[in-house]
């Protein structure tokens, strides 16, 4: 299984009065996501399936990855919000092989979980070592049987700036 790991764009900045989880993306963020949306469908990049985080911004990140035509298919999961838990999520998603091996499926959330996650899948902890920039986009092959913690290999990992 190929995970590909999707930081969302450009998001509102914090202000009184707005909840964190109801942040949308900018108008920059969003021209900058569509384009590098564009970039990927031109790579001949596709999705299986696009797991989002519920928050507003990771959402609509996702649904310009599903406009774009990398997806037909999109989710949300709890896994993917702040206090995800790679463990749990594995659990879920995984373990139980509700997907073929070669499924595709791209993540869609937040930093510095999404880092976190990559850590602990190629090195089985997270070490504080890689940052997902916004709209950045990092692949992973995971194994084909057994846990993918400490398993895994990354093969993607590139600044948003160079899709642009």
């Amino acid at each position: 299984m190929e995970l590909y790991l999707i930081r969302h764009g450009i998001a509102e900045e914090h202000q009184p009065g707005l909840k964190d989880e109801e942040r949308q993306l900018t108008p920059e963020g969003r021209e900058k996501t569509e384009k590098i949306a564009q970039r990927l469908v031109k790579l001949s990049f596709n999705f299986d399936l696009i797991l989002t985080s519920p928050l507003v911004r990771a959402y609509q990140t996702a649904e310009i990855l599903i406009a774009a035509g990398l997806s037909s298919q999109l989710e949300t999961s709890d896994h993917l919000s702040f206090d995800g838990n790679i463990q749990n999520w594995w659990q879920e998603w995984l373990k139980p092989r509700k997907y073929p091996q070669k499924t595709k499926l791209a993540l869609v959330g937040h930093e510095p979980s999404l880092s976190h996650w990559a850590e602990i899948l190629l090195w089985g902890e997270a070490k504080e070592s890689l940052i997902l920039k916004k709209a950045g986009m990092m692949g992973i092959k995971l194994p084909d049987d057994g846990s993918p913690l400490g398993r895994s290999q990354m093969f993607w990992l590139t600044q948003p700036k160079y899709l642009l």
